[in-house]
């Protein structure tokens, strides 16, 4: 039998180190993510309070899209830590 182990050697060490990397960055980029979103959906509701029913629209849509980038962003942010884990195949959505 011939057992061969990919994760020893340099491909052990190139595994490590792309996937610090890879969470590394998926994870800041998370962060950010998560900043945007909550800080449109703040501007959001305050457009909407500060103007009543006529700024509702345009509060709604500042809102709705920062939740937009903000799941963008953590989409990007899963692929970038799973290229740091050697993921292969098509993601299923």
């Amino acid at each position: 039998m011939n057992n061969h182990n990919n994760d020893s050697g340099i491909t052990g060490a190139g595994k490590v180190v792309t996937s610090t990397l890879g969470n590394t960055v998926g994870g800041l980029a998370n962060t950010v993510g998560g900043v945007l979103g909550a800080a449109s959906r703040g501007i959001g509701e305050t457009v909407t309070g500060a103007t009543g029913g006529i700024g509702k629209p345009l509060g709604d849509g500042v809102a709705n899209i920062g939740t937009g980038l903000e799941k963008g962003v953590g989409s990007a942010a899963q692929g970038v830590k799973d290229a740091g884990e050697w993921k292969t195949g098509p993601k299923k959505f």
